[in-house]
């Protein structure tokens, strides 16, 4: 009976399946039943080997190098999900989990005894950030029973998340991955469904069916879901949430198990019949994206320059790197540089790559408040007005000594006699924005082509949103901004454009243009087209990218890019606006947005948006194809080995990126790199 249960249950796929394109040449083949596959820390891959259906201790771990499969560890009895994570494999096999070290030394973490009834047959693994292990149990198909999901804690505490006794959709689950923090994904072999389950109560909703006899899934990088089908012998990817499965490759006899490998371009796919592990293209056919790197590099953009004012040491010793946060101009035809640093000045210089000495535009040190162990305040955002060439006006965007977590927003102007100096007693506040807590400010201003102010505002900082701000029409924080700074009503010194999305909504501040937002660093508009680009930083797991539009509401605190946050998560809505493009915190862990460029150095780099991510230090250039409403390109910049702070253009449409700086070589733009000699 147990065989028979194995067969029937575990994705061996000894029935045969019809054959469609060939896939891939194997990475290695010659296995006895791989089931499926996991990467670790070092970039190792790693397969489990069922081995004869049955034969207890006959199952193995195997090592994949070099095209061979080096046995790792030995002796489990017929082993089916791995996972890695923090240098230690975890391996579920019939009835229990192991835990693996580095050298293939194997422990039993959770047994039979420790689950709250006894496993039948576990199947798919998975781990969130944590380190909590999620596994599913298919139960047994003879007397339909047994069927649930448990959750395992780092410590091999072993708990009930879902059963087919409380949730009639669950009845065979045969792999798994996690969905944000609070849900998993289930398919279900039995059903045909992709399920999401609630961590929280174990209620599920179905996504999609048809799937035929679904024994593998998994993400990309880029929020792109991956299902295989022994029945078919295909894998699916479906490419944004809601979408319908598309099919990716055809002709494998009994496709098992699917995984990310190291690279993160390729889906490894375990054959159990064939006795392969073969790695397709994490990409959609017909809509893949162009990740070819382009034949750029960072280079310092003004490495003469000296910053007046400023010193790389404090009065007592301790380091004092030089923080820019905003290059930008005054649109006035001078073609001058302005460079305002989070201590709160502003500097000035020609646009002159051989600039020597700045020339201090602004000194608000007196009134901007910032703290190394509290980096998300200080001076944030620095706008020039439209029209500054006659009327001399800009704006600020600053977190302000004189009341407690407060960002002010003021209107300045040069001063009468020096075009290089501002006058700080020109000073006029137009509101402020108290938040609870140091962290998610926004800050960025800029303005749109229909002359009136765009303002991000994080928001108000800690984790969680726990305000739930974002989705609250009464608050500005968690927003972008529109204001009219041209005209002025009765009490306040700016006005509310007569066509902003909440003016007519009772209890909603008329100020907003859109909502939703976790704490954008780094928004703007592409001069050509008008569309307002903005970078969206996550919390968890993904980083998003999003075009703003009035009215839009974009989700937080509900989802995070492409997947439910939270116990309050949902799955996607009318109502909610879905980033245009999402990365896994394995590629980045913090978003700074950029800039389309629309300069004259680069050509090939005309209408691509260049961002960056703070943590990884990785420059992309991203394509978005509006007709297609998809990205169609991001391609990376390599070479650069600094944080990405922000970005910022000159006058004449030209990109830098800024760091901070001990050596106040904090500016960086892109040169030339020889193709036969690109990263």
């Amino acid at each position: 009976m147990r065989q028979l249960l194995l067969i029937s249950t575990v994705i061996l796929c000894l029935a045969s399946s019809p054959v469609f394109a060939d896939p891939p040449k194997p990475l290695v083949a010659g296995l006895n039943n791989p089931c499926s596959t996991a990467f670790d820390v070092d970039g190792k891959i790693y397969v489990t080997e069922m081995g004869e259906i049955g034969k207890d201790g006959g199952g193995r771990v195997l090592l994949l190098d070099k095209g061979k499969a080096v046995p790792f560890a030995t002796g489990l009895d017929d082993p089916s999900g791995i996972v890695a994570f923090q240098g230690w494999l975890f391996v579920a096999d019939k009835n229990r989990i192991w835990r693996i070290d580095r050298k293939g030394k194997a422990q039993v973490l959770a047994a039979a005894t420790a689950f709250p009834s006894p496993p039948q047959l576990l199947t798919g693994l998975a781990v969130d950030e944590q380190g909590t292990l999620y596994v599913a149990d298919s139960g047994n198909v003879s007397v339909d029973s047994g069927t649930a999901v448990y959750r395992i804690d780092p410590k091999g505490k072993v708990s009930l998340v879902a059963s087919a006794e409380k949730n009639a959709a669950l009845q065979a689950p045969a792999a798994l991955t996690m969905d944000g923090m609070s849900f998993l994904l289930v398919v279900d072999s039995r059903s045909g469904e992709l399920l999401r389950i609630k961590l929280a109560d174990g209620t599920s909703e179905k996504l999609a069916d048809g799937l035929g006899n679904p024994s593998g899934i998994a993400w990309d990088y880029f929020g792109r879901l991956y299902i295989s089908d022994r029945k078919s012998g295909r894998v699916s990817v479906i490419p944004r949430p809601g979408d319908k499965p598309v099919s990716c490759v055809d002709g494998f006899k009994a496709p098992a198990g699917l995984g990310l490998d190291p690279t993160g371009k390729s889906i490894l796919v375990a054959d159990a019949k064939e006795g392969t592990v073969t790695a397709i293209p994490a990409s959609i056919p017909g809509q893949e994206v162009d990740e070819t790197p382009l034949a750029l590099e960072p280079a310092v953009a003004f490495p003469d320059l000296q910053w007046t004012g400023w010193k790389g040491t404090t009065s007592k010793g301790q380091p004092n790197p030089l923080r820019p946060l905003v290059l930008t101009h005054a649109g006035d035809g001078s073609n001058r540089v302005f460079v305002a640093t989070e201590h709160g000045v502003i500097h000035v210089f020609p646009n002159n790559q051989k600039a020597d000495k700045t020339k201090v535009f602004l000194d608000l040190q007196d009134r901007v408040v910032y703290d190394d162990n509290q980096n998300e305040e200080g001076f944030l955002g620095l706008a020039f007005h439209p029209d500054y060439k006659k009327n001399g006006e800009f704006f600020v965007f600053y977190t302000t000594k004189k009341a407690k977590l407060t960002n002010v927003i003021s209107r300045f102007r040069v001063s009468k006699d020096d075009p290089d100096k501002a006058d700080p007693d020109s000073e006029e506040e137009l509101f402020r924005i108290t938040k609870p807590y140091w962290n998610h400010d926004g800050g960025t201003l800029c303005f749109g082509p229909d002359g009136f102010l765009y303002i991000a505002v994080g928001d108000g900082g800690l984790a969680n949103d726990p305000h739930d701000n974002g989705q609250n029409l009464k608050t500005l924080l968690g927003k972008v901004l529109r204001i009219d700074i041209d005209h002025k009503s009765k009490d306040k010194n700016y006005a509310i454009p007569k066509d902003n999305p909440f003016l007519d909504k009772d209890g909603a501040r008329p100020e907003i243009y859109a909502y939703g937002l976790r704490n954008i660093w780094r928004m703007a508009f592409d001069k050509k087209t008008g569309k307002l680009w903005a970078s969206d930083v996550g919390q968890n797991l993904y980083e998003e990218i999003d075009l703003i539009v009035a009215g839009g509401n974009y989700g937080w605190n509900l989802r995070e890019g492409l997947h439910p946050f939270g116990p309050k998560g949902v799955g996607p809505r009318k109502d909610l606006i879905e980033p245009i493009w999402e990365y896994h915190h394995d590629v980045g862990k913090s978003n700074t947005g950029g800039l389309v460029y629309r300069g004259t150095r680069f050509p090939d780099l005309e209408g691509a948006y260049v961002y960056g991510d703070y943590v990884s230090n990785k420059i992309w250039a991203l394509r978005y194809d509006d007709a297609k409403k998809r990205v169609t390109a991001n391609q990376p910049i390599h070479g650069n080995k600094v944080p990405i702070m922000s970005f910022g253009e000159d006058e004449k449409g030209e990109i830098y990126f800024m760091t901070y700086s001990a050596t106040g070589k904090g500016i960086y733009w892109f040169v030339k790199t020889d193709a036969g000699k690109r990263p």
